[in-house]
C-alpha cells in the first residue's frame, strides 16, 4: 500500500494510537456492533433510539386546512388537540405564529409533512416578545414530526428562547427529514432528561451569529439517556456540530452525518454531567469558508469535568486543513462501542453521497437547495445570506373525499374505497397501515 494510502486508511479507521516509546497503548478499534431495536417501528425506515414511537397511529385524522396561527383548521388546533391524532395538511406555504408559539404537551401526535401540496410547509414566528422556538416538544411522549422546515426570520424577544426545535423532558420522539435555520440559539436542542429520542435525516443550517450552533443534543440531563443522530447535515455553524454533554449510563450515537463549516470545532464531548459515553460513526467533517486552521473535529473538553467521557470512533472521515482529533479525546479512547448501535452504519463515503441527496425536508427549497450546493463546492459562509424566505405558489390538493390523509387516486390505484375511511388498515397485508403505505407514497412523488 502506498505511503499515502496508508495514513488515509489509518485516519479513516479512527485507529487514532498513543505511543510511549514507540509502542502503543490503545489498541485499534473493532467493528461496531449493531443491535436494532425490536418492536413496531414509527413508520418504515424509522432509525435509532426512537424508532419506535408511536406517534399518532391509530388515532383521528386532523386536516390542516389553512395557514393561520390559531382556529379551527389551523396547525395550532392539531397541536394541542389530545389523543392519538395525524396532523394531515391540506395547504402549502408559510405557517406564522403571531402568539407564542404551541407547545407539543399532548401525547401521541404525528405531524405529517410530506401530505403538503406543492412547496410543502414552512413555520416560522412574528417575531418580538412573542417571538420564541417555533417547535417545543415538552413534557410529552410519542411525537413523530416530518417534512416541515422551520425558519425563523425575524428576531424575538429573548435569544435564549429562540432555537429552531427544543424537546425537553420528553421520551419516544422522533425529528426526520426536518430543515431548520436562522435559529438564535442552536438550531436543536434536548434538555432536561429526555430519553428514546432520533434526530434523523434533516438539515440544520445558518444559525444567527454570534451564537451560531448546530445542535445542543443535551442540556442539564440528570438520567440516562438514548439519543440517536442519524443521517444529517449541520452547515454554516461555528460550533456545536453537535455538541454531546450527557451522563454517563446513557447510550449516544452520532453516525454517518455531514458536517461543514464548522467555524472553531464540529463535535464537542464534554463531562460536566459525569462524562459523556458516544459513538462516532461514519461520518464526514469537512472544512469551509469560516474553518479556522486551529479547528477541531471531534473535541473533548474537560472544563467542569466531573467525570471521563467514554468515546469510540469508526470511519470517520477528515476534510480540510483542520485538527480532527485533539488529544484529549485519544485519552479516553474504547476499542468497541460503548453501546450497539441501533443500525447498520453505511460507509462515510457512501453516507456522504447519500445525505446531500436525502437529507432535510421534501421538496427542498431554494435554501436547503443552497446549503447542499456550498458543501460540494467549499462556498458559503456562516450568517450569509441574512434570512429570507422563498415565496410560494398556492397548490390545490389532490382529492380526499373520505377524509382519511389519503388521495383519492391512491386509494384506487391500490385498491382501498376512496369513499370509506381507512387508514388504520392494511390492504396488503403488510403490517404496514394504509396510511404509512400512502407517505411512503408521498415521499417518492417529492423526490425521496
Amino acid at each position: 500500500m502506498a505511503k499515502g494510502s496508508a495514513l488515509a486508511a489509518f485516519v479513516t479507521a479512527g485507529w487514532f494510537l498513543l505511543h510511549t516509546g514507540g509502542q502503543p497503548v490503545q489498541a485499534a478499534p473493532q467493528r461496531p456492533t449493531v443491535s436494532p431495536l425490536p418492536g413496531k417501528k414509527a413508520f418504515p425506515g424509522a432509525l435509532g433510539f426512537g424508532a419506535n414511537a408511536k406517534g399518532g397511529r391509530g388515532g383521528t385524522i386532523m386536516m390542516v386546512t389553512n395557514l393561520n396561527d390559531a382556529g379551527k383548521g389551523s396547525l395550532r388546533a392539531c397541536i394541542e388537540a389530545k389523543g392519538p391524532r395525524v396532523c394531515v395538511f391540506r395547504v402549502n406555504g408559510l405557517i406564522r405564529f403571531s402568539e407564542r408559539p404551541p407547545v407539543v404537551r399532548n401525547p401521541y401526535l404525528t405531524i405529517a409533512g410530506q401530505t403538503s401540496p406543492g412547496s410543502g410547509i414552512t413555520i416560522a414566528h412574528s417575531g418580538g416578545s412573542n417571538g420564541r422556538t417555533p417547535l417545543v416538544i415538552k413534557n410529552t411522549h410519542d411525537v413523530v414530526v416530518r417534512h416541515i422546515r422551520i425558519r425563523p426570520d425575524r428576531p424575538g424577544g429573548n435569544r435564549g428562547s429562540e432555537d429552531t426545535i427544543t424537546i425537553e423532558n420528553s421520551s419516544n420522539v422522533i425529528i426526520d427529514h426536518v430543515s431548520a435555520s436562522w435559529a438564535r440559539d442552536e438550531l436543536i436542542n434536548g434538555y432536561g432528561d429526555n430519553d428514546s429520542i432520533t434526530v434523523s435525516n434533516s438539515i440544520f443550517a445558518w444559525g444567527i451569529p454570534s451564537h451560531d450552533k448546530c445542535a445542543l443534543l443535551a442540556s442539564d440531563p440528570e438520567e440516562g439517556q438514548r439519543f440517536s443522530f442519524i443521517n444529517n447535515v449541520c452547515a454554516h455553524n461555528g460550533d456545536r456540530n453537535p455538541d454531546l454533554n450527557f451522563p454517563p449510563h446513557s447510550c449516544v450515537e452520532v453516525v454517518n452525518n455531514v458536517l461543514y463549516n464548522g467555524a472553531s470545532r464540529f463535535a464537542e464531548i464534554w463531562e460536566s454531567f459525569g462524562g459523556t459515553p458516544v459513538s462516532i460513526v461514519g461520518n464526514s467533517f469537512i472544512s469551509g469558508p469560516n474553518t479556522a486552521s486551529q479547528a477541531v473535529g471531534i473535541a473533548r473538553d474537560t472544563r467542569y469535568s466531573t467525570g471521563k467521557a467514554r468515546v469510540y470512533l469508526w470511519d470517520n472521515r477528515f476534510q480540510g486543513g483542520f485538527e480532527q482529533v485533539n488529544s484529549a479525546v485519544r485519552q479516553v479512547q474504547e476499542p468497541t462501542p460503548i453501546c450497539a448501535l441501533t443500525l447498520q452504519p453505511v460507509d462515510s463515503s457512501t453516507a456522504y453521497s447519500r445525505v446531500l441527496a436525502r437529507a432535510g425536508a421534501f421538496p427542498r427549497d431554494a435554501i436547503d437547495d443552497q446549503v447542499i450546493y456550498d458543501i460540494k463546492h467549499s462556498s458559503g459562509r456562516i450568517g450569509q445570506p441574512d434570512p429570507k424566505l422563498p415565496s410560494w405558489d398556492r397548490e390545490t390538493p389532490d382529492a380526499d373525499s373520505d377524509q382519511d390523509g389519503m388521495s383519492d387516486g391512491w386509494e384506487r390505484m391500490v385498491g382501498t374505497n376512496p369513499q370509506r375511511g381507512d387508514p388504520w388498515g392494511d390492504i396488503d397485508g403488510d403490517g404496514v397501515e394504509n396510511l404509512e403505505e400512502f407517505l411512503i407514497y408521498r415521499e417518492m412523488e417529492l423526490g425521496l
